[in-house]
């Protein structure tokens, strides 16, 4: 058994180890023959022809349309949808708060038409809400309909994730704070939805990733966001060719996005574990010699 450590199991010995890298091995294999294959079926069906030069130099047969007005349609769209995507985060995260907080409630009636709303708004697509959004507010702009749409369905969301991480925490915590003479509100305040939102934070960057991808559903109420930026160009061009090369370009810029968003959510996640345990270090550090 190992020393090094309080762990439950064998060390892998030279004959483990050595099987571990032949089956690496041969994983390794057969992911770069079905990669080769997909390239060669990509290119057997025309995918790596000249069509990919309009992102670098547009044919001269389209007057008054050049390489510029292509980038610039998609930087416009992914301006649109990171608008849309501001703007509905941080109101969909309020909301999800004061959802879960009234979920926690005491008061029975109040509890019940929460639960309700979270159940009603997470059953429905987005792309309906987008629609009632159109036409239940009064003069509603593309842009608003794909806010309301967004920060009804992702609350109800994120709500949902934050009563699961609650539903987590040790009972030991409660009966503390109760035994001590902390009410309901406050135990929730400030023990259990602070380490909800610690606990379940990969969950909540994850729902924020889908709220970002769920904004360009806005192209069906009209909203010129990244995909419609993409779709105008290619309509503009007036062949089917280039849209494939246009619609990769999209592709890159959401994975872009949602990396950069998912490392974010790392990083803040290092910054807070770090911040919590730097306490404990200064008091061990600071503590008295035990005689």
């Amino acid at each position: 058994m190992s020393t090094s450590g309080p762990v439950l199991y064998d060390v892998a010995g030279p004959e483990e180890r050595a099987r571990e890298r032949r089956i690496s091995v041969v994983l390794t294999i057969v992911l770069v023959a079905i990669a080769v294959a997909i390239i060669v079926l990509f290119a057997r069906n025309g995918v790596f022809d000249d069509r990919w030069m309009v992102l670098v130099d547009v044919p001269t047969n389209f007057a008054g349309f050049e390489t510029r007005h292509v980038w610039q349609a998609i930087f416009r769209g992914l301006g649109n949808t990171l608008l849309a995507a501001v703007i509905a985060l941080p109101l969909a995260a309020l909301l999800a708060v004061a959802l879960v907080s009234v979920r926690a409630s005491t008061f029975a009636p109040l509890r019940w038409t929460a639960t309700g709303i979270i159940e009603v708004f997470r059953g429905l697509p987005v792309i309906l809400v987008m629609f009632f959004g159109i036409l239940v507010l009064p003069g509603a702009s593309p842009l608003m309909a794909v806010v309301f749409g967004l920060v009804l369905y992702n609350s109800a969301v994120f709500a949902e994730i934050l009563r699961a991480g609650i539903t987590a925490l040790p009972a030991g915590q409660t009966e503390a704070a109760q035994s001590v003479g902390m009410g309901s509100f406050l135990i929730y305040r400030d023990i259990q939805l602070p380490q909800a939102v610690r606990m379940m934070l990969p969950s909540l960057i994850a729902q924020g990733v889908v709220l970002v991808k769920d904004s360009s559903l806005g192209y069906i109420v009209g909203y010129a966001e990244l995909l419609r930026g993409v779709s105008r160009v290619s309509d503009a061009l007036t062949n089917a060719a280039y849209l494939l090369p246009l619609l990769a370009v999209g592709a890159a810029v959401y994975i872009a996005l949602n990396i950069s968003l998912s490392r974010l959510a790392v990083w803040v996640q290092r910054r807070s574990s770090l911040a919590r345990r730097a306490p404990a270090r200064a008091a061990v550090v600071g503590a008295p010699p035990v005689p």
